[in-house]
């Protein structure tokens, strides 16, 4: 029974070990320039309307949301954001004409493979050549590294009340 215990510790210690040395390894100047570009490229892809640059930004699962400003445009699920993208901005009405993401703010877990982000996005577009601005929209987002490449899981965008 002794034994048994001695082997069992060893086997804690070895693993947290293990643990703690993967998340020394983790680069995080680099993933944080990944998530970056991820977080950039779920705006940015609207200019030129490369919708796989957007669908590669975002987990194409049934868990994956999205939090509008308003709570009827709340998006659940990967296939619900599909037809809402397809129908809203790949329509000829809307024209993407600028963004902004000031003051991001990205955090890493210690694993290395979940990361939460804040910023605060002035997003441009126009439907019908009338404009569609959102200055200043809170946004949040979280992402999860999925086989190698980042992916954002979950968004809410809000304005604040008192400006």
């Amino acid at each position: 029974m002794v034994f048994r215990l001695l082997v069992i510790g060893a086997l804690i210690v070895l693993v947290a070990g293990v643990c703690t040395s993967m998340s020394e390894q983790v680069d995080a100047t680099k993933e944080k320039a990944a998530i970056k570009q991820v977080i950039d490229n779920s705006i940015g892809w609207a200019a030129n309307k490369d919708i796989d640059l957007l669908y590669n930004a975002v987990a194409q699962d049934s868990a994956f949301f999205i939090y509008h400003p308003t709570s009827t445009s709340t998006i659940v699920g990967f296939e619900a954001f599909k037809s809402m993208a397809e129908r809203v901005f790949l329509n000829s009405a809307f024209k993407a004409t600028g963004y902004e993401i000031k003051d991001l703010r990205i955090n890493l877990s210690k694993g290395g493979d979940v990361a939460w982000y804040s910023a605060t996005l002035d997003d441009r577009g126009e439907w019908n050549g009338q404009p569609t601005d959102w200055i200043n929209a809170r946004w949040t987002g979280v992402l999860e590294k999925r086989d190698g490449r980042w992916v954002i899981t979950q968004m809410h965008f809000s304005f604040a009340s008192d400006t």
